[in-house]
């Protein structure tokens, strides 16, 4: 399944269902938008009118518009964040439900393939970052995008020469973000095999917490413990420094930008061609613009997370069983209990070969019957075919002559 698919799939059966209120976080973002850009705004005629032209008149309204422009900012990004939140818990909760309805529908065989400790993992850590990207990931491609859009209108409203210099900064960051995206893929993929090696770990120390006693493997466990938990530490690790990788090449590139802005600035000012007040201005959208830029250049990775999750989590979700319940099958009648087993062959995996090879047996009804053999003979594989945990590859199996397939 590729990337495209993968979104398809998310969207269709998991975010749809909340469009009405990704819609309303949406429209707070707008909101956002609109009171971070007038914040930037505002520096122009607040420094025009109360500082250069010393209008007294002004000297309540700008101020008060500024907190006012805040406070709507601070309400909007409450509301946003808080649905957003809602709708990702009630898609983990859905992914989780599908995951473990699979999981108990799922044939015998897909079970014990997979240790019961990679499946939690999946339902926890690959869970998480699927939702962390539809909420997080989401609320702020439509937040930081749409407040980007309102201070670029800012700054080219103050100076279109200076825009374009400024706006060199937004590609350059594309740049570095696809390439750390396609790294953050890879160690995501690594630290979610480290968190199903933990969980798996600690399954069986629980599970065999009695015999570590009685072999007193204590010290023993312990490393054991200390080198999953070191693996694991060093995954995420990675990948928390990946993710920083951008904070130091995003200041350096703000760095470069400001010092040329002032430099080009001075030169606008000492012609005439820009006033102060417009120039503070477009520095403030600037700064402001800083932040979206930079959650923007993240987006790449959170997705990438996301998407290597969701790659994991649907093939579980999706998987059919090859064992399927006859809808229109008799009912056995039972008369003696008489099992026989005629020609039967079966494997687990063809690559394996087969465990079973035309076998022939008779159980009679009414006695007990035992099964002798060294481990790995196929005592444990023929009593989990007479209940159909398993479908035999040729031959049949009957209860009083009456097929059980």
């Amino acid at each position: 399944m590729n990337d495209k698919n993968i979104y398809k799939r998310l969207y269709k059966d998991y975010t749809k269902l909340y469009l009405n209120k990704i819609i309303f976080a949406a429209f707070f973002s707008i909101i956002i938008a609109v009171s971070t850009s007038a914040i930037a705004w505002l520096l122009d005629p607040a420094i025009k009118k109360l500082f250069i032209e010393k209008d007294q008149s002004l000297i309540f309204i700008i101020p008060l518009a500024i907190i006012l422009a805040f406070s709507i900012k601070g309400i909007s990004l409450y509301l946003a964040k808080t649905t957003m939140i809602s709708i990702g818990e009630e898609v983990k909760k859905k992914l989780q439900f599908d995951m473990i309805k699979s999981l108990i529908n799922a044939d015998l065989q897909v079970i014990h393939k997979k240790h019961s400790g990679k499946f939690i993992s999946n339902l926890t850590y690959d869970v998480n970052h699927i939702t962390d990207s539809l909420s997080t990931g989401v609320l702020n491609l439509f937040k930081d995008s749409v407040t980007l859009i309102g201070l670029l209108m800012v700054m080219f409203f103050q100076n279109w020469k200076l825009s374009l210099i400024a706006i060199i900064m937004i590609p350059l960051a594309s740049v570095v973000s696809k390439t750390l995206s396609k790294r953050i893929k890879k160690v995501t993929i690594e630290a979610q095999e480290k968190s199903g090696f933990l969980t798996t770990y600690l399954v069986e120390l629980f599970k065999n917490h009695k015999l570590i006693k009685i072999f007193q493997k204590e010290n023993y466990e312990k490393d054991r413990a200390n080198e999953r938990l070191s693996e694991l530490k060093e995954k995420n690790k990675k990948i928390l420094i990946v993710f920083t990788r951008m904070s130091p090449v995003m200041e350096t590139l703000t760095g470069f930008m400001i010092a040329t802005l002032i430099f080009y600035s001075s030169k606008l000012v000492a012609k005439n061609e820009l006033d102060i007040n417009n120039f503070f201005s477009f520095l403030a959208a600037m700064m402001l613009a800083y932040q979206p830029v930079r959650a923007l250049s993240n987006l790449a990775m959170v997705f990438k997370q996301g998407l290597s999750a969701a790659s994991r989590i649907l093939p579980i979700i999706d998987q059919e069983n090859e064992i399927q319940e006859q809808t229109d099958s008799r009912n056995i009648q039972l008369n003696k209990g008489e099992i026989n087993f005629k020609n039967v062959n079966f494997f687990y995996e063809r690559e394996e070969g087969n465990i079973l090879k035309n076998i022939n047996l008779t159980f009679e009804g009414g006695k007990m019957t035992s099964l002798v053999g060294h481990s790995g003979s196929g005592k444990s594989t023929i009593l989990n075919l007479i209940p159909r945990f398993y479908d035999v590859q040729s031959g049949d199996i009957t209860i009083d002559g009456q097929s059980i397939y």
